[in-house]
């Protein structure tokens, strides 16, 4: 039982971490994908606190709102209630630059900001899980 929560845990946290990676690969080279790439940031911080509910039997329903997943996640650790400056910086990417219309790419400083915001949230959710799960990550 324990194993396979743990193990779904993990899978969150193996998410997080490639949509991180896919983010810093987006906005490499000569020619970034920065509206990818900051989707990409928004994704990673949305499955990590995900991960951290889901380690916590606290349910999310279907939501890519990261300030209300980080309220839900402040019930049982309330240290997340800092992160919502970050939540509310990320959560609009869970659409903005995804579909066509009146089209604007974020600037290399918005996307920054975005994977700073992103990296951190997941480092301090790391820290609040038992090593056996970051391990590797």
């Amino acid at each position: 039982m324990v194993e396979d929560l743990h193990a779904m845990v993990k899978g969150w946290l193996i998410k997080a971490k490639h949509d991180l990676e896919s983010a810093h690969r987006l906005a490499a080279g000569d020619d970034p994908l920065l509206d990818t790439a900051i989707y990409h940031c928004q994704q990673a911080a949305e499955k990590a606190v995900k991960g951290f509910l889901v380690l916590r039997g606290q349910s999310f329903g279907k939501t890519h709102d990261i300030r209300i997943l980080i309220e839900q996640a402040e019930k049982s650790e309330p240290g997340f209630a800092l992160w919502q400056e970050a939540a509310a910086r990320l959560t609009p990417y869970a659409a903005a630059f995804r579909y066509p219309g009146d089209f604007v790419a974020p600037d290399r400083e918005e996307y920054s900001l975005a994977l700073q915001a992103a990296e951190n949230l997941v480092a301090y959710i790391h820290s609040l899980l038992p090593l056996d799960l970051v391990e590797g990550l």
